[in-house]
């Protein structure tokens, strides 16, 4: 199902797995798993990935230098502060992009940095051109922009700008913005500002892709992306969200293959050691089942009646399933592709058992626990 004519609108997906989801406590990918992680990126049509912090270390840098020496065509980026060390580790890496990061709210300015405005503009303006310099395209990564002052950032903006860079990200560093609020920033950004505009959203709120959505809306030229939502505290943007939104809903032409999602999302699930949750948008195991005797019969009569997008853009497939809630017409079903006819009585027998099967198991049953209760009514 889709929603109007395409937009001819491009948004270029930065994805940020291999550095900011890795930042998600207890996650540590090891170079082959980058690597490995980077190239079905570049392979699922992922145009630009960051790939680290070469101040880490020479360890960071080799494990860099392995992914940049991998990949064909998607761009690498690294994320660095404004210093001379940042900006020197990560020269001879292979990387076509830094993200020079700096606070931008007065709450870190001040407390972190300790900086005056005018301080804080004569190091941006000399770190962005140290950068420009050594080769680099230059992203200006504002941290903490949603609770800054739209002024200053459009005041750096034109200071970064006339010092050589390219992009400036707007992150949602403590996830406290929701899609107005992003929408009228992005928009202020834009109308003041030739750079390209790149938004970072964090989940903390559960809003990191309408976020995103909401700025790709506004004019954001590119957007920050992990596989899984991975992240600090409660993630980033999940690429698996915004992609298939993207599509879905005909906002934007993002190039990712969107049936590579599923067997992507699982890898870096292993990797990253966590659990799949069932009922994670788009990839979870349970996002295209159904139980429920209403939705079931619905399906059954037309798949459009409770189809919001076909399963089948990525490769998936609807599944019926039978427990507590499940109709007739499901039970019918399931139990004729079982090779099992049943009457009404057999299946009101069976919608009965049915019920009391799930509270008892509190999970789906398999095609032997379904024979077993046929064998029960039989009996």
């Amino acid at each position: 199902m889709t929603q109007g004519k395409v937009k001819s609108t491009t948004v270029i997906v930065n994805d940020t797995t291999l550095r900011d989801g890795e930042q998600s406590p207890g996650v540590a990918f090891t170079t082959e798993e980058k690597v490995s992680i980077a190239l079905q990126l570049e392979a699922a049509g992922v145009p630009e990935l960051e790939v680290g912090i070469p101040a880490m270390g020479a360890v960071e840098q080799q494990t860099i230098c392995a992914i940049t020496e991998a990949l064909s065509s998607t761009k690498a980026m690294a994320w660095c502060r404004m210093s001379d060390v940042d900006i020197l580790s990560a020269e001879g890496l292979g990387l076509d992009w830094v993200d020079l990061s700096t606070p931008v709210s007065s709450q870190q300015i001040s407390s972190k940095l300790k900086f005056t405005t005018q301080q804080l503009f004569s190091h941006c303006e000399r770190y962005v051109r140290q950068a420009v310099d050594s080769g680099f395209d230059v992203c200006v990564g504002m941290e903490d922009a949603s609770r800054a002052d739209l002024d200053l950032m459009i005041r750096l903006a034109e200071l970064v700008q006339k010092a050589g860079a390219k992009r400036l990200r707007f992150a949602d560093t403590l996830g406290i913005l929701d899609p107005v609020s992003t929408s009228r920033f992005i928009s202020g950004l834009k109308t003041n500002t030739d750079l390209q505009l790149e938004m970072h959203a964090h989940n903390d709120l559960g809003l990191a892709t309408a976020n995103t959505l909401a700025a790709i809306d506004a004019g954001a030229h590119s957007v920050n992306t992990t596989v899984n939502g991975l992240g600090e505290r409660a993630g980033n943007a999940a690429l698996e969200e915004i992609a298939v939104a993207l599509s879905v809903l005909n906002k934007a032409e993002s190039g990712v293959v969107l049936k590579a999602l599923p067997e992507l999302c699982n890898n870096v699930l292993i990797a990253s050691g966590r659990a799949k949750w069932p009922q994670k948008a788009i990839v979870g195991d349970a996002v295209f089942t159904h139980e429920s005797g209403v939705h079931v019969d619905g399906l059954l009569k037309d798949i459009n009646n409770y189809q919001g997008f076909s399963p089948a853009i990525v490769g998936r497939e609807h599944q019926f399933v039978l427990g507590k809630h499940s109709g007739n017409k499901a039970i019918t079903s399931i139990y004729k592709g079982l090779g099992i006819d049943l009457n009404m009585q057999q299946c009101e027998f069976l919608r009965a058992s049915l019920r009391v099967w799930a509270e008892t198991n509190k999970c789906l049953p398999t095609a032997d626990d379904l024979f077993a209760l046929a064998r029960s009514f039989a009996a």
